[in-house]
């Protein structure tokens, strides 16, 4: 009997901790709130055209990036890139350029719209882009902002592509020598890279890879495709469980998971991309998902600023990733949190985020359906 007793205690003694245990998990789990859909209006155009504007022509303060071959290569910025030297480093300024042509490509009536065109037609001018197609031909310079720079040009080519504006066909037409360079130099890189690079910074292959990709599927260039479609598989085609909860690192502006899965999605058939993806994220298939915001804690400091570019680039992935998936169609709302976070602070922001973060926010909410 006394046997019989200590063993109805202890049964009793782990029923009260289970149901202990059971309150702790219930009290950790986050209510989502719903989000209001960010909008790209006339307004909202007009505001953030205001960021490249007052960038594309500022030279200084610049970071080069630049190789050294001897003291002839010691030249102002504008010397050695004519037409992207302003918006503190070569990236910047190219897409710089590139909100410039996707706001006035969405919204002809812009307000600075003839001021937009002037100034696209006067940097991306046929001697500019010479001189550029130079400094990457130089010995010293060849592997030059491989290959976020590289991936943004394109895109920036693709969107005048896409522009049906006689402005457009002219600066397309001047800025093609250095599309073509930049496709070549994708052709012949990406055989030689036997592994991705996973960073949440500009070396990040799966964002290379995406807009590139972006790229040779508007202009129906096989060649660039095929290589993308090889390389995304060699890469990425055996990755599971992605370890998400590491994100974002310390001043990340890229999500390493959610890049790589946005170009999957791109190259991979429909019904191969969604076993394939839940088996890498498979926590994304619950509907009660979520993911906190990067949260910047100066936002005078350039690197710290980067989390509010992780913020805008988590929404571009993701509402990507959803489309034609109705089983994801939850994480729009996740986009939509990671917009409204940052969209507010960047208009009046510091140069240090002002001069890059108004394309990722263009970019963020040109993604969202309409």
């Amino acid at each position: 009997m006394k046997n019989i007793c200590i063993v109805f205690v202890l049964l009793l003694l782990l029923s009260c901790n289970n149901k202990e245990s059971n309150k702790v998990e219930s009290a950790d789990k986050v209510e989502i709130a719903f989000e209001k859909t960010p909008n790209l209006n006339i307004e909202e155009a007009n505001r953030l055209a205001e960021l490249p504007l007052a960038c594309v022509g500022t030279e200084y303060p610049n970071r080069l990036g630049q190789t050294l071959g001897s003291n002839e290569d010691l030249k102002s910025p504008q010397m050695l890139h004519p037409a992207f030297y302003g918006c503190f480093d070569w990236h910047s300024a190219v897409h710089g350029h590139w909100s410039l042509v996707s706001l006035l490509r969405q919204f002809p009536n812009l307000e600075r719209a003839n001021e937009i065109e002037a100034w696209l037609l006067n940097s991306i001018s046929k001697e500019n882009i010479e001189m550029e197609v130079a400094y990457f031909d130089d010995k010293n310079n060849k592997s030059f902002e491989r290959t976020y720079g590289w991936a943004w040009l394109l895109k920036l080519a693709e969107e005048l592509n896409q522009w049906d504006n006689d402005v457009a066909r002219q600066v397309e037409q001047n800025l093609q020598p250095l599309t073509d360079l930049i496709v070549g130099k994708y052709i012949e890189f990406l055989p030689k890279l036997n592994y991705p690079i996973r960073v949440g910074e500009h070396p990040n292959t799966a964002f290379g890879l995406s807009f590139a990709y972006d790229y040779a599927v508007t202009l129906k260039n096989e060649a660039l495709k095929s290589m993308i479609e090889k390389r995304a598989r060699d890469f990425y085609m055996t990755d599971a469980s992605c370890p998400l909860r590491w994100e974002p690192s310390g001043f990340d502006f890229l999500s390493p998971c959610l890049e790589e899965a946005a170009l999957m999605k791109r190259v991979l058939p429909k019904e191969e991309f969604i076993t394939w993806f839940g088996e890498f994220l498979p926590q994304l298939k619950d509907e009660n998902f979520n993911l906190e915001v990067g949260r910047v804690s100066d936002r005078t400091d350039g690197k710290l600023v980067h989390l509010d570019g992780v913020n805008f680039s988590r929404a571009w992935s993701l509402n990507y990733i959803v489309k034609d998936l109705p089983e994801y169609s939850h994480l729009k709302n996740l986009a939509n949190k990671h917009v409204n976070n940052s969209l507010p602070s960047i208009i009046g922001d510091s140069y240090e985020g002002g001069h890059w973060l108004g394309s990722f926010a263009i970019y963020a909410l040109n993604s969202i359906e309409r």
